[in-house]
């Protein structure tokens, strides 16, 4: 929570850039408005092949590859969520903690990390799994194949993305890149994401790896330190006959 707090609050520009939320500029709500339309870039591809029921808002496609890569990661979150051995630990609504980590921030997911190593109440019961964790349970496959091609698709539209708009080659779409994120407090939130989910995802993945069908085990075992590749074995590998 004090990382969280930090991310959002510090007004300490030597160490986090950009503006505190309660100083937040009409400029990076714009930007944050414009990203979230183009949620899993679906927009900016309609609008690509000639559907233009709604225009997509043009933002530079490195901070639309960086937003969507994070939200994707995060999606591949959910069967892992609801299928972890210790979620019981924790009291709260698990829909409501992967909601936030979705589309807030994953430092929402920290707490969780340190009440999951609690010891388990012995006189506790299980918990009911909700609605949403049936479903994300169920379509994990679906879930690990969605989450990855969107990774996949925001990491080749910030290298190559919107070419006939003139955001420049490679070198100057990296020159932005570094600029965004020395400048900018969404971006440097979107770093923390993923600095964060290189640890959590092998971490977690490590400890439900009895959830994995036996023949799989090994190669979840190992892809699980991959970034992203980790968790797309994780949801198309995971037993649904004993998850379900």
């Amino acid at each position: 929570m004090c990382l969280l707090l930090f991310v959002m609050l510090s007004t300490y520009n030597n160490l986090v850039q950009g503006d505190p939320v309660w100083a937040i500029t009409s400029e990076t709500i714009n930007s944050l408005i414009g990203l979230s339309l183009n949620f899993f870039l679906i927009l900016p591809l309609i609008n690509s092949v000639g559907i233009h029921l709604m225009e997509a808002p043009v933002l530079h496609p490195m901070s639309e590859g960086l937003f969507n890569f994070v939200i994707g990661w995060t999606f591949l979150f959910a069967p892992l969520l609801f299928t972890d051995r210790k979620r019981d630990r924790y009291t709260g609504s698990l829909d409501i903690l992967w909601g936030f980590q979705m589309f807030l921030t994953n430092t929402f997911l920290i707490p969780y990390m340190a009440i999951r190593l609690n010891e388990a109440d012995q006189d506790s019961t299980p918990r009911k799994t909700s609605q949403l964790g049936i479903i994300m349970t169920k379509g994990a496959p679906v879930v690990g194949l969605v989450g990855g091609l969107v990774c996949l698709l925001s990491t080749l539209w910030a290298l190559y993305g919107r070419g006939d708009n003139n955001f420049g080659d490679l070198r100057e779409r990296w020159e932005f890149l570094l600029s965004y994120l020395g400048s900018e407090r969404l971006a440097y939130a979107f770093i923390w994401d993923i600095c964060l989910y290189i640890i959590f995802q092998p971490w977690l993945i490590g400890e439900n790896l009895q959830n994995i069908q036996r023949d799989k085990i090994g190669i979840v075992n190992y892809l699980r330190f991959v970034p992203v590749v980790g968790l797309v074995a994780y949801c198309l590998c995971l037993n649904l006959d004993e998850e379900i």
